[in-house]
């Protein structure tokens, strides 16, 4: 059975609202490399459940607000 949902995220947006945060400055605060950060932005790479939490936590909000988990295509 095919995968009908995807994760997402906003961390572009929350990087940018956050003094235009770089990733390496995100990857510092969360104990990740810089190429991981740029996996997770992209899509490439859906971060372990204590990364993710690691993420929303350094720009103090809500996993929900971070990540989301749709159907693929899906605007919300």
């Amino acid at each position: 059975m095919a995968n009908l949902y995807q994760v997402t995220n906003h961390i572009r947006t929350l990087r940018f609202f956050a003094n235009e945060m770089t990733q390496q400055e995100l990857a510092e605060k969360v104990g990740a490399s810089r190429q991981t950060i740029i996996a997770i932005e992209a899509g490439k790479y859906s971060p372990s459940l204590e990364l993710a939490f690691k993420i929303a936590l350094a720009f103090d909000v809500k996993i929900t607000e971070v990540f989301e988990y749709a159907l693929k295509g899906s605007t919300k």
